[in-house]
């Protein structure tokens, strides 16, 4: 079931909700590589560019 506006089609299978505003040491400093890492294999598995 695809959404639609004026001029645009989309379906929208997931919502990542990234939230490093309190958080921003922990993210940064200790789990930055592992994020980048998760996120690059997700886009490639989905064939996001």
């Amino acid at each position: 079931m695809a959404n639609s506006l004026a001029h645009t089609k989309w379906v929208c299978k997931y919502h990542i909700v990234f939230t490093p505003k309190y958080r921003r040491k922990i993210i940064y400093n200790q789990l930055r590589l592992d994020i980048r890492t998760i996120l690059k294999d997700l886009c490639k598995w989905k064939g996001v560019e």
